[in-house]
């Protein structure tokens, strides 16, 4: 930590704080800070220096004891969601073929790096873009290669990300035989009104059923997407969607708050007066609660402030070590990743990507240096993401949790967590304002940070 002691003063400012409010739930905030919490800008490095860097990283053979996962990268989509930020390329199955081909040759010879042999990874996370997009041959070749080069945990999570659409049969068969163990499909919204107007294909029914087929088959854990605050959602047919989720007796549900992108076509939309204005902050807030609740009442168990899950099946592994600052390896065009805390983002451009694979000169935008106090920034993330500040799992344990205590009972005074002498729990309001709070804590440590020597 810093050698600067700065007691905090006893009136913190209100961006930390949140403000008092009859509804802490709608109102604490005027909006979310971020999709993710913020963890500032990072010094970094370029060119040929930062190709020596991270070569150098993974040529070493000493593994951190961190938590560690694979990223795999699939950047196609054949219809680009309104309020998608995040489309590269439409679907082309040449594209596709050639993309899978090089694909094929930059997970192998990751493979054989040191730093990637040296310890067992615990999740991998097949992402895009749309992955089920690809063949039933290439996603059951996808999974053999994962499975054959690098050393998996014996739980390791293997999940496949996706539509519903056109996953048939065949494709299932063809995953499963490959390795996947987890599938997480976009559904966004069940209402086949909502869902034309974000240009999700398929119509409610489809989705309730083919959900159903894939859940009873018992053959994997099925997790599903929705978004709340979507144009035409209404409290009742959002109430629909959340009676859906139960219905289908999917194993995981993640509720995500729209937040609207200047590139996004809804954002463009509403711009030229196509498209009402979302619902607001507040609204949203409402619908969180109802999600919050309904699943409360039907005991699924709340794995983060956005995550829940039907039964013991669900872990949704990736997702909460990507919290926790786990290092993760990055594979194919736009993937991210942390290794040995260099962080990088990989070219999202196809032709620049391609040209770094001919000779192992991984093509990626920049290395970002090792963060300062990663650790406890990552531990402030996971905590706020999973609703519990514990002093025990604090780095400086009690130390910081005491020096915390202002901002703590500020939080408290404005109904966003529940105070004890060990552990600062969020309420509903709190987890709805999470990314807030784990943005703030992490700003309040460093305007008033330890002193020397803690």
């Amino acid at each position: 930590m810093s050698t600067i002691d700065l007691a905090p003063p006893q009136q913190l400012p209100e961006a930390l704080t949140g403000q008092a409010s009859p509804s802490p739930l709608q109102f604490a905030f005027t909006k979310k800070t971020g999709a993710h919490a913020n963890h500032g800008k990072r010094e970094s490095l370029n060119g040929e220096q930062a190709h020596q860097m991270l070569s150098k990283q993974l040529s070493q053979s000493k593994a951190s004891q961190l938590p560690r996962a694979i990223y795999i990268h699939i950047p196609f989509c054949r219809v680009r969601c309104t309020f998608c930020n995040f489309f590269q390329y439409a679907s082309n199955q040449q594209m596709i073929d050639d993309y899978f081909t090089l694909l094929e040759q930059e997970l192998i010879a990751k493979s054989r790096y040191p730093w990637t042999q040296a310890r067992s990874f615990d999740a991998v996370y097949v992402g895009g873009g749309t992955p089920t997009d690809l063949s039933p041959e290439q996603l059951n070749q996808l999974g053999q290669l994962i499975h054959r080069y690098f050393p998996l945990s014996d739980s390791c999570e293997v999940t496949l990300e996706g539509r519903l659409n056109r996953f048939d049969d065949n494709k299932f068969e063809a995953a499963l035989a490959g390795g996947f163990n987890r599938f997480s499909f976009g559904v966004q919204s069940f209402n086949s009104k909502v869902r034309r107007a974000a240009k999700r294909l398929d119509k409610r029914d489809y989705i309730v059923e083919r959900l159903s087929q894939l859940t009873a088959s018992n053959r994997a854990t099925i997790a599903i997407d929705l978004i709340y605050g979507l144009p035409h959602q209404t409290p009742e047919n959002w109430q629909q969607d959340l009676q859906d989720v139960l219905d289908t007796g999917v194993h995981g549900v993640d509720l995500y708050q729209l937040l609207t992108f200047g590139g996004s076509g809804l954002q463009r939309n509403i711009d030229a007066g196509r498209e009402a204005v979302p619902l607001s902050t507040s609204d949203k807030a409402l619908m969180y609660q109802q999600g919050h609740q309904f699943f409360a009442q039907n005991a699924f168990r709340q794995l983060s402030y956005c995550h829940w899950a039907n039964g013991e099946q669900e872990q949704s592994r990736y997702n909460s070590l990507a919290k926790q600052g786990a290092e993760i390896l990055p594979i194919g065009a736009g993937a991210g990743g942390n290794i040995n805390g260099y962080a990088l983002m990989q070219t999202r451009d196809i032709d620049t990507w391609r040209a770094g694979i001919t000779d192992n000169n991984w093509a990626f935008e920049q290395l970002s240096l090792p963060a300062n106090n990663a650790q406890l920034k990552a531990a402030i993330t996971s905590a706020c993401d999973q609703g519990l500040i514990d002093a025990d799992k604090l780095p400086h344990g009690r130390t910081l949790f005491e020096h915390c205590q202002p901002l703590f009972k500020a939080w408290q005074t404005n109904g966003l967590v529940s105070l004890t002498a060990q552990q600062a729990a969020l309420t509903m309001a709190g987890q709805f304002w999470s990314v807030n709070l784990a943005n703030a804590m992490t700003q309040y440590l460093q305007m008033y940070p330890l002193s020397n020597g803690q």
